[in-house]
């Protein structure tokens, strides 16, 4: 379930079951494009590396670090947004 579909109770019963909110950084950690918690075309493994789209394709779908497989970030918006901010610390080293 996206986090935008979630209601009340949902994350009610995530905090209850130990679950977090995926980080949403705010940056490519290759290009250091931004990539907004509120917008596609961020690209995350189970770890959580984010990728912008053009970066994925050059890495074939696979995390540098982790040799994991990079899939679409589902955005977070509106109250959800609000409630879970997205981080804000930059990865990017550059």
């Amino acid at each position: 379930m996206h986090s935008s579909t979630l209601i009340p109770r949902d994350l009610a019963r995530a905090r209850r079951y130990g679950a977090r909110m995926l980080e949403m950084r705010p940056d490519c950690e290759r290009c250091g494009v931004d990539l907004p918690a509120d917008a596609g075309g961020a690209f995350i493994c189970s770890l959580e590396c984010t990728y912008c789209a053009d970066c994925a394709d050059d890495l074939d779908e696979r995390c540098p670090g982790c040799g994991g497989e990079l899939l679409d970030r589902p955005a977070r918006v509106g109250a959800t947004l609000k409630r879970y901010p997205a981080a804000t610390e930059r990865r990017h080293r550059g």
